[in-house]
C-alpha cells in the first residue's frame, strides 16, 4: 500500500515535538512532515510557506493555530488537500476579548517578559491532571522556549488577524475529521461540533480527560483517530 503524504501543522509556541507520537505511530501509512509556522506574521503567509514545500496532493492536519492555517490552505488550494483533520481548533475569528488578550501578551513579550507567557497559558492549555507531567507540561514549556519570543509575537499577530472560516465550511468536500479534548478550555467541544456540522460528512471525535494539547495529552487516542481518518 502506498503511503499518504501527511502534513501536520502545530499550534502556538509548539514545534514538531507536538506530533512525535503521531509521526511514529502512523509511519506505516503516512509520510509525515511538520510545517514551520514560526516565521510569518499572517495566516496567509504561513499557508503559502506550507504550500510551497508541499507535494502536489496531501492530507492535512492542524491543531489550534495549525487549524487556522489549514483552513487557509484549503481556501487557497482545495484541489491539493485530499483529507483534512482539525484538532482542538475553531472556525471562528477572535472575539474582541480574545484580541485584547493577544495584544496584552504581545505587549508583555515586547517588555522583555516572554518567560512568563507559557507558564501563565499552561493551565488553559492542558487538563489539570496533565500539568505536572514531564511529557505534557514540561514538553510544552520546552517547546515554547525553543520557538521563542519573536516567533510568538508573529504567531499571535497572525492568530489575532485571522478571518472567519465558518462561511467556507460547506465548501470543504474532502474527508474531514474534527477532534477535540472534552476539557479543552480554549476551543471547547461546542466549537468542534459547529465545524463538524458545517463540513459535509465530517466525523467528530471527542477525547475524554483531555485539554487543548490533545496530541501530547492523549497521544494514543489522537493517533488512532488520525489512522482511521487516513485509511478510511
Amino acid at each position: 500500500m502506498s503511503k499518504t503524504a501527511l502534513i501536520l501543522l502545530p499550534g502556538l509556541l509548539t514545534d514538531a515535538r507536538l506530533y512525535a507520537h503521531q509521526c511514529g505511530a502512523l509511519a506505516d501509512v503516512a509520510d509525515t512532515t511538520v510545517g514551520d509556522l514560526s516565521r510569518d506574521d499572517s495566516v496567509g503567509a504561513m499557508a503559502e510557506r506550507v504550500l510551497a514545500a508541499a507535494p502536489p496532493k496531501f492530507a492535512l492536519a492542524g491543531l489550534s493555530m495549525g487549524g487556522y492555517v489549514a483552513f487557509e490552505i484549503v481556501r487557497r488550494a482545495p484541489q491539493r488537500v485530499e483529507r483534512l483533520a482539525l484538532l482542538d481548533t475553531t472556525a471562528r475569528p477572535d472575539t474582541p476579548e480574545q484580541t485584547a488578550k493577544r495584544n496584552d501578551s504581545i505587549a508583555l513579550v515586547r517588555a522583555g517578559r516572554f518567560a512568563e507567557v507559557m507558564p501563565s497559558l499552561l493551565p488553559l492549555l492542558v487538563h489539570p491532571d496533565h500539568l505536572a507531567l514531564e511529557h505534557v507540561g514540561g514538553l510544552a514549556l520546552r517547546m515554547a522556549e525553543s520557538v521563542g519570543a519573536e516567533a510568538f509575537v508573529r504567531q499571535q499577530t497572525a492568530n489575532r488577524d485571522r478571518v472567519d472560516s465558518r462561511p467556507g465550511l460547506a465548501e470543504i468536500k474532502c474527508p474531514a475529521l474534527v477532534l477535540v479534548g472534552r476539557q479543552d478550555q480554549l476551543t471547547p467541544p461546542d466549537r468542534a461540533a459547529e465545524m463538524a456540522a458545517g463540513i459535509p460528512g465530517a466525523r467528530l471525535v471527542t477525547v475524554e480527560d483531555c485539554g487543548h494539547l490533545s496530541a501530547i495529552e492523549r497521544p494514543d487516542a489522537v493517533s488512532a483517530a488520525l489512522r482511521a481518518w487516513l485509511v478510511g
